[in-house]
């Protein structure tokens, strides 16, 4: 071979060479400046159980270093006031008046049901899911991994999810059991043991970290859904169950209030396991994480959600549309991306969850969604980012309820099909304790326009039961 010929193969060489680590290196860019992305939930925490959000009492220390660290949204609102609805809002980025699953009940999601984590699969991510699901059961087509994640642990069923020491927990579609003992146990793992070994939450708490640590290297969305501290509502006045009371042991206090106050700060504790492992790792500033609550605190299991005044400044408890019921705690935190110590009055909803991931992971976000991506919002780009026409509820049990907020003002009519409403101005009103209906009769048409055109009938979800004296 001639020298000329040699030189033009080393030459040739050289630049599929260079060529070659050109393109690794955009794909490493590529890769890396998508987000790790984790949604952590906690279960009946209401909107003042934060030391962020007013709470004077109960110790949150992590969380609170979370917001001041990130972002804290004053006016974010659950998908509803019970668990199943509101989660179905979440996974699908629809809002109740067009989810598959509208009420709290034995319902599985369907094949064509699109979840949050099946555009992120799409797109490369690992997806994972520890806690509680609500939204299928064993063996239907509505267990998480055949709904876009790739694995997951603990409670398919929200009854089963009442008992902090079940006989077992799920992985990927299968039982594993646990040594606790739970005499009489229902169809669905619930009941109230009577040989308490191993607290369901630690071991969900365990499984979150242990999925991060293998997803460490590429991208992961974990949603974490935490079961504290809703009640075992089968313990009836003792269903606050807790391995202990830590700090709050030798307070005067009723057991139950002890019990909501451990286990609350026991979510802090946790949650700040999680940041200091995502910070062990060096990928603390490439991870978004997310922490709100599923709906507003309850009065099960004993607890009195007066007794630490965990809707803060809000009327209205769990199964209310009043703000106490769905208005809910919401932390963004990214590191070198979302600025420190910074307070969104933004109007969202869990519906923008699924558009607003999709955005992050550079997915494609799923077609006539309810929900809007509230990314400019993250990033300090209020000017660009889009407000809903309105946020919209619907609840079936109680006799039935629907609820609207479209800007300062929100509505309320009940029972759902009926002409009875009820006009808050929230500027002016916060608490919900002057109905203006009477005096603006234009929002009450506007509510009604609004009411027919987010209700989708469906054969499945009919209101039952009687109204509550809504005092």
């Amino acid at each position: 071979m001639t020298i000329t010929a040699l030189k033009y193969r080393a030459s040739s060489i050289l630049v599929l060479g260079i060529m070659l680590l050109v393109s690794v290196q955009t794909a490493f860019s590529q890769e890396s400046s998508r987000p790790n992305i984790i949604f952590i939930m906690a279960d009946d925490l209401g909107y003042g159980d934060l030391g962020c959000y007013g709470q004077n009492v109960i110790q949150t220390p992590n969380l609170d270093r979370m917001a001041a660290e990130g972002m804290k949204f004053t006016q974010f609102y659950a998908g509803s006031t019970v668990c199943a609805p509101s989660r179905c809002v979440l996974m699908t980025g629809l809002h109740t008046g067009h989810c598959y699953i509208r009420g709290n009940g034995k319902t599985n999601l369907r094949p064509e049901d699109v979840t949050v984590a099946e555009p992120l699969k799409d797109v490369g991510y690992a997806t994972g899911l520890a806690g509680k699901w609500g939204l299928g059961h064993e063996g239907s087509t509505g267990i998480p991994t055949r709904q876009g994640f790739d694995s997951f642990f603990g409670y398919l069923d929200q009854h089963h999810a009442h008992n902090y020491y079940p006989t077992f927990l799920i992985r990927n579609g299968k039982r594993v059991s646990l040594p606790n003992v739970v005499p009489d146990e229902g169809q669905y793992g619930q009941g109230v043991a009577s040989e308490k070994v191993q607290y369901s939450h630690d071991l969900i708490a365990s499984a979150a970290l242990e999925f991060v640590d293998r997803n460490r290297d590429k991208p992961f969305f974990l949603y974490y859904a935490l079961t504290l501290p809703h009640a075992n509502n089968e313990a009836r006045d003792k269903g606050m169950e807790i391995p202990d009371h830590g700090r709050y042991r030798n307070k005067n206090w009723p057991e139950p209030q002890k019990g909501l106050a451990a286990m609350i700060s026991r979510v802090d504790s946790d949650v700040g396991q999680l940041m200091d492992r995502l910070k062990q790792h060096g990928i603390d500033k490439n991870t978004v994480v997310f922490f709100t609550s599923d709906n507003g605190p309850h009065a099960e299991g004993g607890n009195d959600p007066d007794f630490f005044n965990s809707n803060g400044p809000l009327r209205g408890i769990k199964r209310a549309l009043y703000e106490g019921g769905i208005r809910v705690p919401m932390i963004a935190h990214w590191p070198g991306k979302i600025s420190p110590g910074t307070v969104s009055d933004h109007i969202g909803y869990f519906g923008d969850i699924l558009p607003t991931v999709a955005e992050l992971a550079g997915a494609k976000t799923p077609d006539n969604l309810d929900g809007i991506s509230i990314v400019p919002t993250l990033m300090g780009n209020s000017a660009d980012q889009k407000a809903h026409e309105y946020l919209y509820w619907e609840f079936y049990e109680q006799g039935s309820r629907r609820g609207i907020r479209m800007g300062d003002w929100k509505i309320i009519c009940e029972p759902m099909f009926s002409d009875n409403f009820e006009v808050f101005n929230l500027q002016d009103d916060l608490g919900e304790a002057h109905d203006v209906s009477a005096e603006h009769p234009e929002i009450v048409a506007q509510a009604k326009r609004i009411l027919r055109e987010a209700h989708t009938p469906t054969e499945m979800w009919k209101p039952r039961g009687t109204a509550p004296n809504r005092k």
